[in-house]
């Protein structure tokens, strides 16, 4: 069922709202300026409860009186949720290794490297071939994979909560692009302060009912250190060291929902959303690989490593207005989520703002 106008409104109205005349490249769900001043949103507290998400998700009100041309607007919030100080990029210096851009670092930030000078290295210029002009390097005595991941892991150990808050003894490898040779790996909690492009795998886990899909939906652990409480994927996960991304969804389906691996190979990859979101020192360049799996109506998940609190089976289109109009999911989810609403039909292309919502999804560097 394909929708992107509220059932409610007549066939005849929305025509002639698509009929009407408008200056060329002036669309009103433009990405770059679209302002979040004119979307009105439900904050998102850490003790809202099953019943607050159902009873937001199934309100006929606000669906009855909103505008077919400004429907779209809650999710273009939500992009740019995950798209923000895009005009502060100058203040970071490009991360260079074996001639590569690995990732940014603010200048702030840089600061605190220079005190490991047997680890970093700042040219200033393009002499002496560097093409770079003013960047972070790494020291030329760090050649191998080990050398590199054991010294700039001594940094970030070094430098440890106060700079580097959550770290979780977790490595992602830093290469320039996913599938390009690997460079060095570094804790994860870091990825950001140095910029480094970051993988992760979104699982969509759903159920047909009486012909009308349901996504599974998780609640976080309150003890979660990054988004307690909120809402998140059935099965989600960065892409660690070591492991690809089927396996690594086989794996987190294990320990997020109790999914056995004869149900959880059959999950199928259906493309990548991207984003790029800079909150002072942090720079996250983040690619997520996202997967559908369509589950059994018996099945129950049942989380095992502790990380959420509870499930629950809530239909697609309901699932929708909750992203719509609050901010109880963990922003990078309803990136994924609007990505599965395109795929499935729940937004079509009569919708205002349909391409710019569909090419945002990936404004992030997809490579």
């Amino acid at each position: 069922m394909a929708w992107c106008i509220p059932k409610y409104a007549p066939t005849s109205f929305c025509s002639s709202l698509f009929s009407s005349t408008k200056k060329p490249n002036s669309h009103p769900f433009s990405f770059s300026t679209f302002s979040s001043s004119s979307y009105s949103t439900v904050l998102a507290t850490p003790t809202f409860t099953w019943n607050d998400i159902l009873n937001i998700s199934q309100s006929s009100t606000s669906i009855q009186q909103q505008h077919p041309s400004s429907y779209l607007q809650g999710f273009f919030h939500k992009l740019q949720l995950c798209n923000r100080g895009s005009e502060k990029q100058s203040e970071f210096l490009s991360f260079v290794v074996e001639g590569q851009v690995v990732g940014f670092i603010h200048n702030g930030f840089a600061e605190y490297l220079k005190g490991f000078s047997d680890v970093f290295i700042f040219p200033k210029d393009k002499s002496n071939g560097n093409p770079f002009g003013n960047c972070v390097s790494l020291h030329p005595m760090l050649k191998t994979y080990e050398e590199r991941t054991s010294a700039v892991g001594y940094v970030v150990e070094r430098l440890g909560e106060e700079r580097i808050p959550g770290i979780r003894n977790e490595l992602y490898p830093v290469t320039s692009s996913f599938g390009a040779p690997i460079f060095f790996s570094l804790e994860r909690a870091a990825a950001p302060y140095f910029g480094i492009k970051a993988y992760g795998i979104h699982m969509n886990g759903y159920v047909e009912l009486d012909g009308q899909k349901h996504l599974w939906i998780a609640k976080r652990s309150s003890t979660k250190p990054t988004y307690p409480g909120m809402l998140d994927h059935l099965v989600a996960g960065g892409l660690p060291h070591g492991i690809d991304c089927h396996e690594n969804v086989v794996k987190e389906c294990e320990e997020e929902a109790g999914i056995p691996r004869p149900i959880s190979i059959k999950a199928i990859p259906v493309g990548a959303v991207s984003y790029m979101d800079i909150d002072e020192y942090r720079y996250k360049r983040d690619v997520l690989f996202c997967y559908d799996l369509k589950l059994p109506e018996s099945f129950v998940p049942k989380n095992e490593d502790g990380e959420v609190d509870s499930f629950k089976l809530i239909p697609v289109v309901q699932v929708a207005e909750v992203i719509r109009k609050t901010q109880f999911f963990k922003p990078n989810c309803s990136l994924v989520i609007i990505d599965f609403l395109f795929r499935h039909g729940y937004i079509s292309p009569e919708c205002f703002g349909y391409l710019d919502l569909l090419r945002s999804l990936r404004i992030g560097d997809c490579s």
